[in-house]
């Protein structure tokens, strides 16, 4: 088969989480030799990580902004490179596809919850662009894919959607994630951002989804208590945005107990896991959830919620925490701050649980679809 995939941010510098899942995807579908794929991008400057095999073509395409890119652009390079399917892989897809079309699904976050769609003006822009696209181009998919069992069940349910037509592949760990003992590397990193010896990391940035504003409130709640006994490492947060938050929680104080070390590109990632003592990730609403699991492969115990699809990712294998109780999480954190015990057990259980998913399990589960769509298309084309 000649495969289409359309990663349109894969060359983008500051990677995020559909870009992750992206390259990976498509580094563990380079290694069936049985297949060709042309991978549909934007312009852009990074190519770190991304294969170089004689199956994998890129083919970057100017078009303007995402919306006209997607539903101009890449319609007529699919026609033009001659693929047999197109697999659209962050949400959205052109109206008009002349192949037959896979699309990942990650969430439906935009058509579920408005205040969520708070943020950025680009999130916003980007979530309103996602609930003018979705309801229409569902029931024009071969088949839509999605990350989780939970986010399945949420996507039949609210876009009256036949079960057989949405799989489940669950996203995997790239291998570079993983204990690391370089002391070398180790305290490269922690002088490079700043980081302290021991610390609790968390991953912030403005959705608001992420749950900084909870986040904040419950470590403002630790200091005051006395037991905010380790710093806070940040990432993907600006000293702007935190200083509003900690500003509408009259938490100034807690400035103090934090450091931002802005965008830490994935490469070097799993080194701050690994220099970290906790991680949080107290979403209130996941698709997924891989810096989960990334930070159980790096050996880092892991505090996150107890809603959506986390309880799925995380198993018994975290500190499980109602992401809204701001009085929970911070009890819940001192727990796992006081308890080397606890710590030490999450540790062995969170790199058991990471073993369990990889990127080329769901690469293979992901050719079988694109096999089963080809050929019913071929079928359907006969008769």
């Amino acid at each position: 088969m000649r495969i289409g995939i359309e990663a349109q941010r894969l060359l983008r510098p500051h990677k995020h989480g559909m870009d992750i899942v992206a390259l990976e995807t498509i580094r563990a579908l380079s290694a069936s030799d049985q297949h060709e794929f042309v991978i549909f991008v934007k312009p852009d400057t990074d190519r770190t990580g991304l294969p170089d095999t004689p199956n994998v073509e890129l083919v970057e395409l100017d078009g303007g902004p995402y919306p006209l890119w997607e539903q101009y652009a890449l319609p007529k390079a699919v026609k033009q490179y001659g693929v047999d399917l197109l697999h659209c892989t962050a949400n959205t897809a052109p109206l008009h596809s002349p192949v037959p079309l896979v699309l990942t699904l990650h969430d439906i976050i935009f058509l579920e919850n408005q205040p969520l769609l708070r943020g950025s003006w680009y999130q916003r822009f980007g979530n309103q662009y996602r609930r003018w696209n979705v309801p229409q181009i569902v029931n024009k998919c071969d088949r839509i894919i999605t990350v989780s069992d939970f986010e399945r069940q949420r996507i039949i349910d609210h876009l009256k959607l036949d079960p057989d037509q949405v799989v489940t592949i669950w996203n995997g760990v790239s291998d570079k994630f993983k204990l690391i003992d370089d002391y070398e590397q180790l305290a490269s990193i922690r002088q490079q951002f700043k980081l302290p010896k021991e610390f609790i990391f968390f991953l912030g940035n403005t959705d608001p989804k992420k749950n900084v504003q909870g986040v904040m409130k419950s470590l403002l709640l630790l200091k005051r208590q006395g037991q905010l006994t380790l710093p806070v490492v940040i990432s993907n947060l600006t000293a702007a945005s935190l200083n509003a938050i900690l500003t509408d929680i009259d938490g100034q104080s807690l400035a103090e107990n934090i450091i931002l070390c802005g965008y830490i590109p994935n490469s070097i990632l799993p080194l701050v896991y690994n220099a970290a003592t906790i991680f949080l990730c107290p979403s209130l609403r996941e698709s997924f959830g891989l810096p989960i699991l990334e930070a159980m492969a790096c050996g880092t115990p892991v505090l996150t919620s107890s809603t959506s699809s986390m309880p799925e990712v995380a198993d018994d294998a975290a500190v499980l925490v109602d992401p809204t109780s701001v009085e929970a999480m911070a009890l819940q954190l001192s727990y796992l701050i006081q308890q080397p015990a606890l710590r030490a057990d999450l540790r062995k259980k969170g790199l058991a649980r990471a073993s369990l998913f990889s990127w080329q399990a769901a690469a293979n589960k992901l050719l079988d679809v694109y096999e089963e769509t080809v050929n019913a298309n071929a079928v359907s084309i006969a008769y």
